[in-house]
């Protein structure tokens, strides 16, 4: 049977759909870390820990890592549709698009005030690269993606390592910025903690960032954002269904020897900078596989619904989706006011179970919010922000 070729407004709708779980995930893992607050009640049962245990395994090996893949890759997606309209209406979106990633980094300062774990600064200026990759070959952009999804800069410190078994690196740079702030976040009244979060906060963020390896996989992950938008490969056809059953097959085949390769080489490392870069160097290939596997089972289950707008659970998270940036933020602000010291402090009081159940109640409000502004507003209050002032000439 052939599959008609869905409008463009339903394409948005499945990105908007994958973005809002893509979210949704982030939004119960940074819960469940307590906003980079990482504590163990002592109070709990026995039996409690252990659920906590459990919970937290399979919370982490389905969505830890994959949750941030997907939101990266989608934002490469988001770059295309907004250079492809601009070229429709004769415009060149290319300066338009650097002076947006310098307005994201401006948001990224608010979000850093209450949350050392922004990631909106660093996308700015990961995003540069989309520039210069807008004028290039579909060939090239694979490449170029390919190549920094293996995470060369690893790959490049243990071949020195190697060869000079003088060479160590430690990959630990961000630990000292860390402590800082997670003693702040701890035990600091709300002007310490907001000092420490836009100083030793933004260290720490973005040092981590950069020494887990997504100074890699981040723009890697953007060009092939991009390169799926070129493609079409989020409209719903024939050749989109097909490429989707593609991937998903491949990478249920790769996924099991890659996860081996890891586990099993692990332990019998001995050299300092092998165990502080093999986890990376093989690691985030592996959550790149498992993203493209949930990725793509996500896609198939929406252009395989009844008409072809996907189901209702998976609808549910299209306004989530909508409102990224200002539900990124208001998550964090709502987060650390719960978790954190100088609000209720309950980094004290919750494990895992508990912790996911308040990230579970955090995307209930949002949602229903969504909801009830999205009926009387086109996107949400910071996305028009956003809008406007990247127009701010045009209007």
């Amino acid at each position: 049977m052939t599959i008609s070729p869905t409008l463009k407004n339903d394409r948005l709708e499945v990105v908007d759909a994958l973005r809002g779980f893509a979210l949704m995930a982030i939004v119960l893992l940074h819960s469940m870390e307590h906003y980079n607050l990482f504590h163990t009640p002592e109070w709990q049962p026995h039996w409690l820990d252990t659920l906590d245990s459990y919970i937290t395994d399979t919370v982490w090996f389905f969505l830890a890592g994959k949750a941030y893949a997907t939101f990266s890759l989608l934002f490469g997606f988001s770059f295309y549709i907004q250079m492809r309209n601009a070229r429709r209406l004769g415009h060149d979106f290319r300066l338009r698009f650097a002076w947006r990633l310098l307005l994201l980094a401006g948001f990224a300062q608010l979000h850093a005030l209450f949350y050392n774990g922004d990631i909106l600064l660093f996308y700015a200026v990961c995003g540069l690269i989309l520039i210069p990759a807008s004028s290039w070959s579909n060939r090239t952009v694979l490449i170029v993606a390919g190549v920094l999804l293996l995470q060369p800069i690893d790959w490049i410190h243990m071949i020195i390592s190697h060869f000079d078994p003088t060479y160590i690196d430690t990959n630990s740079r961000f630990a000292q910025f860390a402590a800082s702030a997670e003693q702040v976040a701890a035990h600091g009244n709300l002007w310490q903690t907001l000092a420490n979060n836009i100083t030793t906060g933004q260290l720490y963020s973005n040092f981590w960032q950069v020494e887990a390896g997504r100074i890699c996989q981040t723009p890697g992950l953007f060009l092939l954002g991009m390169w799926l938008g070129r493609k079409e490969l989020f409209v719903r056809s024939d050749r989109s269904v097909r490429f989707w059953q593609r991937t998903l097959m491949a990478a249920l085949v790769v996924f099991g020897p890659l996860y081996l390769l890891r586990e099993l080489v692990s332990p019998q490392l001995t050299d300092t900078t092998w165990i502080s870069h093999w986890g990376i160097a093989v690691g985030l290939p592996i959550n790149f596989v498992m993203m493209a596997i949930l990725v793509s089972m996500f896609i198939l289950c929406w252009f395989g619904s009844q008409d072809g707008r996907g189901f209702r659970w998976q609808k549910v998270s299209v306004n989530f989706g909508r409102m990224s940036l200002t539900n990124y933020i208001t998550q964090s602000i709502i987060g650390v006011t719960l978790f954190y010291n100088f609000g209720l402090g309950l980094y004290r009081y919750c494990g895992g179970t508990l912790s996911m159940l308040i990230g579970i109640a955090i995307i209930t409000v949002l949602v229903t919010w969504n909801r009830l502004w999205l009926s009387t507003h086109r996107q949400g209050p910071l996305e028009y922000v956003w809008k406007r002032l990247t127009w701010l000439h045009t209007i």
